[in-house]
């Protein structure tokens, strides 16, 4: 068995958002969003996934949006590539989806709440370590809720490193599915003891998918490695400019305490790292002779 990866935009609306999907996305829902507790017994799929045709990646828009029967809805969007102003984006979404709800005249009683659950491929809060993350308004010094109208939740994949044989409940399990479906060879014993995501497995088979869906996955997986690239070079290019343009004003700061160097001086200078530059431009008042400054170079370039 081969399985296409959950985390390509056709992939995650085949898989949570398709007609057949119920009881998938409520198993999903209740595990991520209610930690693992059974509150959502029913829910209604909004504009339910229809195949259609790849020409561009997306960067944000609602993946899956479903009306649960508490009233609430949940809107969830799995995005691979952290672009420019993304987290703006999530809360531009999640609070466009909660205003249009009304309609002209009528009144605000007719809100209910929103939930945002963004699942990233990449890690979006360094400094800290959950995997699952959620905020809500709150009282700065007392920190008690201002009303449950708006959430937004936030699933980090590469924080998550539990191995098959350690999933312990059915959270863990679903996140590993998202993020390891593809190197999976059989369904394992301890994801098939969930009924639905022994289903979104059998959704996610690449014998179940015709021609025209393996066409698309493949035409999507391409457009993601390719945007993936150019955020890549586009990263590497502006360090490689700020590393030049930090190098200068070291070299203007050099010459004015020592006057003009020696172009071997100079190169070294232009050699080293963004980081080291910041480290030179820290001690550079502490090197009293040009000495100091090509002892200093010689041990920095080892």
């Amino acid at each position: 068995m081969k399985f296409i990866s959950p985390k390509t935009d056709f992939a995650f609306k085949k898989i949570f958002g398709s007609i057949h999907s119920k009881n998938i996305l409520i198993s999903f829902l209740n595990a991520i969003v209610y930690n693992n507790q059974n509150v959502i017994q029913s829910l209604e799929i909004i504009n339910p996934y229809n195949p259609g045709v790849t020409n561009t990646i997306k960067e944000t828009y609602l993946d899956v949006k479903a009306v649960l029967d508490n009233d609430s809805t949940v809107i969830i969007e799995m995005q691979v590539l952290n672009v420019e102003d993304f987290e703006k984006r999530v809360i531009y979404n999640l609070a466009k989806a909660y205003g249009s709800q009304l309609d002209v005249g009528q009144g605000y009683r007719k809100l209910k709440p929103f939930v945002g659950l963004t699942i990233t491929d990449f890690v979006l809060f360094e400094e800290h370590e959950e995997i699952i993350t959620k905020f809500r308004f709150k009282e700065e010094k007392k920190l008690f809720n201002y009303r449950d109208e708006l959430t937004l939740m936030f699933l980090e994949l590469p924080k998550f490193k539990k191995e098959l044989s350690d999933l312990e409940n059915k959270s863990e399990k679903w996140i590993y599915f998202i993020k390891s479906a593809p190197s999976l060879e059989v369904i394992p014993s301890s994801l098939e003891e969930v009924s639905e995501i022994k289903a979104a497995l059998n959704i996610a088979n690449r014998a179940n998918l015709n021609n025209e869906e393996l066409e698309e996955i493949q035409k999507e997986e391409i457009l993601i490695e390719d945007r993936k690239g150019e955020i890549s070079l586009a990263r590497k290019e502006g360090i490689e400019i700020g590393r030049e343009q930090v190098a200068k004003q070291i070299l203007r700061q050099i010459r004015r305490k020592f006057g003009e160097i020696a172009p071997e001086v100079q190169t070294k200078i232009e050699q080293l790292s963004l980081e080291k530059l910041d480290i030179l431009g820290d001690e550079i008042f502490d090197l009293a002779t040009i000495v100091d400054l090509e002892n200093w170079l010689n041990q920095h370039l080892k």
